[in-house]
């Protein structure tokens, strides 16, 4: 059990039979009345976003989610199949549970999942991923009024907008949180 006092951003808690991270909180102390801390906190299996507010004091169950490397083996319709190094199980991830997450892995890459008593609740990518481009248009010499950049698909599918000199079989470092070109490779 952890008190408001011990709160801090990224923590699982379970409310009301439900797993919630810590996105914000706020201690707030009024000049009348008692202290109270308000919580902006993300469901971890559906996503829903929410806010709390509770007493200061209050306490909360603490909950450990188990990190597992993994290795990416393939997907066969809305499933992908990883398979651990250690043990060689292989689990089995629903494509909903995954999310915009597959735009990022390639077969044969390492990723960590989020596991909640048996139960894969999120995948954790780096910061960063390389992808090799698929397709993308001819860039031309001084056709920079566009900020000099054009729309190139990544071998996994994702769209990236990328600067004009960069062509088709090239890999690229593209950042996992925002979707965006970061360097050639």
């Amino acid at each position: 059990m952890i008190s408001t006092s011990d709160l801090k951003k990224g923590l699982v808690i379970e409310m009301e039979g439900d797993l919630l991270r810590i996105a914000d909180f706020q201690h707030v102390k009024q000049g009348r009345g008692s202290a109270y801390v308000r919580l902006t906190l993300r469901n971890v299996r559906s996503g829903a976003t929410m806010v709390k507010t509770v007493q200061a004091g209050e306490r909360f169950v603490d909950v450990s989610l188990d990190n597992r490397k993994v290795q990416f083996l393939y997907r066969e319709d809305d499933d992908f199949y990883f398979m651990d190094n250690e043990t060689f199980e292989q689990p089995v991830v629903k494509s909903s549970v995954i999310g915009d997450a597959a735009n990022y892995i390639r077969e044969d890459d390492t990723v960590t999942l989020l596991q909640y008593e048996g139960e894969v609740l999120d995948i954790s990518l780096p910061p960063n991923v390389v992808l090799r481009v698929r397709e993308t248009e001819p860039g031309y010499k001084g056709d920079t009024s566009s900020g000099g950049l054009k729309p190139a698909i990544m071998e996994t599918g994702l769209r990236v907008m990328v600067p004009l000199f960069i062509t088709i079989d090239e890999e690229l470092r593209i950042d996992t949180r925002t979707g965006s070109y970061v360097e050639r490779v």
